[in-house]
């Protein structure tokens, strides 16, 4: 399998587990991997890039732009930022609800991602998944690294079986809350498939 995949996000939002769940379960299959972390700022609430790369084509972790065949991105604002990378026939899996930058704290510019979804909506496939009301079950947000995963394994468009990273959950998510990833990986690989 050849995918190119690149995750994009704020600080804290739980990007870097995300792509360490899907390289983790790639390798398992079998697959050569290459992963990268561009951080920067995040600490400070700053964007978070993950490139993963899968197969035998990729000589190096990060994404030429115009390659990636699919864009996570946990944040609107980030998806449009990454689009770029994104090739012609990519598919994006987005989360509807926006992280709001500093600078929208100290003028009010009214940004809630809604112009960002639409501008996504014209250039390419694209999913919206509602963090909030996907992750309501399990009392926060934090869950919507997992459910995301859920989602671009049940839409097919990860390459990886859902068996592959439910492991990788068991594997690498601290044991208390690996039952609560799982059920957030579930609801996602669910809410793909209503939406198909």
């Amino acid at each position: 399998m050849n995918k190119d995949i690149l995750i994009c996000g704020v600080g804290g939002q739980g990007t870097v587990l995300a792509s360490k769940l899907i390289a983790a379960a790639a390798m398992n299959c079998g697959n050569t991997v290459h992963s990268a972390e561009t951080i920067g700022m995040a600490q400070r609430g700053g964007s978070v890039t993950s490139h993963v790369r899968i197969g035998g084509h990729a000589f190096s972790p990060l994404i030429p732009k115009g390659s990636a065949d699919l864009l996570l991105a946990f944040e609107p604002a980030e998806a449009v930022r990454n689009l770029s990378y994104l090739k012609k026939d990519g598919a994006v899996i987005v989360n509807s609800n926006p992280v709001k930058p500093t600078t929208e704290s100290l003028c009010d510019t009214g940004y809630d991602g809604t112009e960002l979804l639409a501008y996504l909506k014209t250039k390419c496939t694209c999913l919206v998944i509602d963090a909030e009301s996907i992750c309501a079950p399990f009392g926060s947000s934090r869950y919507f690294n997992v459910a995301i995963l859920g989602a671009a394994a049940g839409t097919g468009w990860l390459g990886l079986s859902s068996d592959a990273l439910l492991q990788e959950i068991e594997n690498r998510v601290p044991q208390k809350f690996v039952e609560t990833n799982k059920k957030a990986f579930l609801a996602g690989i669910a809410h793909a498939a209503s939406k198909q």
